[in-house]
Order: C-alpha cells, then sequence, then structure tokens
C-alpha cells in the first residue's frame, strides 16, 4: 500500500481536489436561484475542470510512461539473461561436440597404435616469450607425464615434446621452438633428416629439415614424418610438409622449409605419449 501511494500520490490528491471542487459548486447550483458570486465561480469552472481534466490525463501519461518504461526495462532485462543463457549453452555445446570429434578421432588413432598410453590435457597457457614455442597443459606428474614425453593431436600429429613438468602442469615446446630437434624423413622419398627450430622461421610458424643425407631429393609438398631415431619420439607421426626448398650460403647443400601439419593457434586439447613401443 505504501508503494502505490508513493507512485501514485500526486495523481491521486489532483483527483480528490477536482471532485471536491466540483461537488461544492453543484451543490450550490442546486440551492435554487444563482448568485452573482455563485454565477462567477460558474464562469471560472468551466476553465477550470479542462485545466484539471487536462492535468489529470498529463499526470495520467506521465504514469503510463513511467510503468511502460519500467516494464520494458525489466522485460529487457530479462531477454538479455536468456541471451546469455542460451549463448552460454550454445557455447557449451559446441565445445562438448568439438571434444566429442577429438576423443572419436583418438580412439581411432589408439586403435592403429596400440602400444600408446595416452594422457589428455587441456591447453592452458601459452607463453608471452617472443624467444620460444611453448604453452602450459592442465597435467603433470600426478597423471605420469614425464619430461620428453611426445605430445600430439588427436590425428596424430606432432604437437611438440614435454620440457618442463610440475605435479599438476608441465610445458609443451613445439616442434618450430627454437630448441626442438627431431629426427625425421621425407615420406615419398625416405630421405632421413633433421627437423630443428630456427627462431628466424619460429615467427613465420616453420622449422627447418637439414642434416639430409648426400644425394637426398626433397621436393616441395612431400609429407614429413618422425624416424623414430633416437627413441624421443614414435616413428610415423606427421610432421608437417615441406613447403620451400633453400639452400645454404655456398649454394651446395639444400635445406627445406617444414610448415606444421597441425595448426599451433588453435590448439585448445593436446594427448601425451606416456609409452609407446621403441622399433629398433
Amino acid at each position: 500500500m505504501k508503494e502505490y501511494l508513493k507512485k501514485n500520490g500526486i495523481r491521486i490528491a489532483v483527483i480528490v481536489l477536482a471532485v471536491a471542487l466540483m461537488t461544492g459548486l453543484g451543490a450550490a447550483a442546486r440551492g435554487g436561484n444563482i448568485s452573482f458570486l455563485q454565477n462567477a465561480s460558474g464562469v471560472i469552472k468551466a476553465p477550470l475542470q479542462k485545466v484539471l481534466s487536462s492535468a489529470v490525463n498529463w499526470f495520467d501519461s506521465i504514469y503510463g510512461y513511467l510503468y511502460d518504461y519500467e516494464s520494458l526495462m525489466a522485460e529487457n532485462e530479462s531477454l538479455r539473461s536468456q541471451l546469455a543463457d542460451a549463448q552460454k549453452s550454445a557455447r557449451d555445446g559446441i565445445e562438448a561436440t568439438e571434444e566429442n570429434n577429438r576423443l572419436r578421432q583418438l580412439l581411432n588413432l589408439k586403435e592403429k597404435h596400440t602400444d600408446y598410453e595416452m594422457e589428455s590435457c587441456k591447453v592452458v597457457l601459452w607463453s608471452s616469450s617472443n624467444w620460444s614455442s611453448s604453452f602450459t597443459i592442465s597435467k603433470g606428474k600426478n597423471a605420469g607425464i614425464e619430461l620428453g614425453d611426445p605430445v600430439v593431436t588427436e590425428y596424430g600429429v606432432l604437437v611438440g615434446q614435454v620440457t618442463e613438468l610440475g605435479e599438476t602442469w608441465a610445458t609443451v615446446s613445439t616442434l618450430i621452438d627454437a630448441d626442438m630437434s627431431v629426427g625425421a624423413f621425407v615420406g615419398a622419398t625416405g630421405s632421413s633428416g633433421l627437423v630443428v627450430g630456427e627462431f628466424s622461421l619460429m615467427q613465420e610458424k616453420q622449422a627447418k629439415l637439414t642434416f639430409l643425407a648426400d644425394g637426398a631429393q626433397i621436393y616441395v609438398g612431400d609429407e614429413v614424418l618422425t624416424s623414430g631415431s633416437g627413441g624421443a619420439f614414435p616413428a610415423g607421426l606427421v610432421i608437417g610438409t615441406i613447403s620451400n626448398i633453400q639452400t645454404e650460403a655456398g649454394g651446395q647443400i639444400e635445406y627445406g622449409i617444414v610448415t606444421p601439419a597441425c595448426d599451433l593457434d588453435s590448439l585448445v586439447q593436446v594427448f601425451i605419449i606416456k609409452s609407446y613401443e621403441v622399433v629398433e
């Protein structure tokens, strides 16, 4: 009741005043003869009624506007809340679908490589340094992860290697990091070499295929795979493709520019190969 009077007090007061004035004037008129004063009041009464009527209508319109405005604001806030909930549900649904797809691909990878013991991890933080290409993952020692463990996507594409380790986190250096090196061979020709990170190429999201055997033939578009030499990485993981071929300063030794098969910038989940069968 107090809230109602607070919102409608002025309107009620104007209406009461108008009713009282009109009642008094009407009672005087019903008394019979109309005196000069009554006649004068009649002259005043007509325009006053119009003024009072206009005032009431004006207050009605103001009240109606304020009421409609508050209603619209409340409805707007409700719609905003509903939209935010719908957007969150959509994002959650997309994320769940993407994760299901990754796990489905991982299952296919495990079926092809039954010797792989793998651990799923989230990418939680990329390094802000311009001198390295690395990121932090959501698991560490307590999940059985060890230094040197290979890191891949759900498709079996090489991402990098665990280079720092904590109890609940680990750092992964990507294959384009300036300190990385991976034994490799070129799929089409079988030429062996070494994929190494190089600072200038790291800025271009690329790595270098070098230390090729004498007489090795490589071509643009050739697929580069891990060779498994040294036992640091299982054989057959996809590293990338040769996107360019260049020669050293002397002009005699060729080397390849390798573009990674995985899009490093879009990684949200990776898989650690904790153990695998080393093929001699």
